[in-house]
């Protein structure tokens, strides 16, 4: 006996080929985000082989970057100069897939936040009156109110010691400690001046016009600042070790007319007739320098489209330089 074929109904007759429609149509959309993830993965994985590899060849960079800062400063004795342009300049070396490009600053050309205090033993510090005036005078040469200024210097020097007694117009973790949101003093060195954003009395445009005048150098001392290669658009850090009985615009023409060869002598560059007479201490003629210590080297490598980038702080006071520290990225 043979059945008869099932004959559905007319108007049921494009139900099956509307379910698998959209049947297919879930499927493309599964398959599609599938992929896309698949594609997304495939891409983090590959990235993050590139970030290792890149790291691992701007360490190879740290390397290259020590030896050649110890001969730098070996190079000529008694005196680190801008002779052979190196302040800046982008020098490449090929790696295999890509290129590493280091540009080296003397990091000792700034105002060293930590040099608001002196070490009083190996982990206590107390306030240093010469630093918190260099750096009162460096806000007041960027346009800061004479009181505000004084007021974030004595602060930032209070948030860097060690004792919880602040000084005039400063302020400790009593007066951090009621605010909506407290918090503490840091009671030691920073590692970055970004840490001045939170000091009583810092606002955002202060910092935004001093931040670039600022380093964060691993010891309680005085500015290095060296003559022989402080550029005359750095010349407000000159004016501030005149503290302020200099203009900007003369500091920058004293550096406009330094010896090609540089100051063999910090003897002669004080004697110059602008800067004879201003009756500073003797620790803030010293403060000059004729020879640089510390360098920053920026380096980036591209390794198929992915830049990885570091900041390096180097002391090439020995040979060779000795990394002190690492910052990955650009600095937020």
């Amino acid at each position: 006996m043979v059945e008869a074929a099932f004959i559905p109904p007319a108007r049921e007759r494009g139900a099956a080929l509307l379910t698998v429609l959209m049947l297919v149509a879930v499927m493309a959309v599964i398959t599609a985000v599938a992929l896309d993830r698949l594609t997304l993965a495939t891409r983090m994985a590959q990235n993050g082989v590139s970030a290792d590899q890149g790291r691992a060849f701007l360490m190879a960079g740290e390397a290259v970057a020590s030896l050649r800062l110890a001969d730098l400063v070996t190079a000529r004795t008694g005196k680190t100069t801008l002779t052979g342009g190196w302040l800046g300049k982008p020098q490449a070396f090929p790696v295999p897939g890509g290129m590493v490009v280091a540009r080296v600053r003397d990091a000792g050309n700034c105002f060293n936040i930590n040099s608001l205090v002196k070490a009083e033993s190996a982990d206590s510090y107390s306030a240093r009156p010469e630093g918190i005036a260099q750096f009162a005078g460096l806000l007041r040469l960027l346009g800061t109110d004479p009181r505000l200024a004084e007021q974030i210097a004595m602060a930032s020097a209070d948030w860097i010691d060690s004792n919880d007694v602040p000084g005039p117009g400063g302020a400790e973790d009593a007066h951090y400690g009621q605010l909506p949101l407290p918090y503490r003093t840091a009671g030691g060195l920073l590692s970055d001046p970004s840490e001045l954003r939170t000091v009583a009395g810092m606002t955002a445009p202060v910092y935004d016009r001093v931040r670039p005048w600022l380093c964060a150098l691993p010891v309680a001392e005085l500015s290095p600042v060296n003559i022989n290669t402080l550029l005359p658009d750095q010349a407000i850090l000159l004016a501030m070790l005149a503290d302020g009985r200099i203009g900007a615009e003369t500091a920058r023409q004293i550096l406009a007319q330094r010896p090609m060869d540089g100051y063999g002598s910090l003897v002669t560059f004080w004697a110059q007739p602008a800067l004879a007479g201003l009756g500073l201490t003797p620790a803030v003629t010293e403060q000059a320098k004729l020879t640089s210590r510390w360098f920053e080297v920026d380096l980036t490598v591209d390794l198929a489209g992915t830049d990885v980038s570091e900041t390096v702080l180097f002391d090439a006071q020995d040979a060779p330089a000795r990394l002190v520290r690492r910052r990955w990225g650009d600095e937020g």
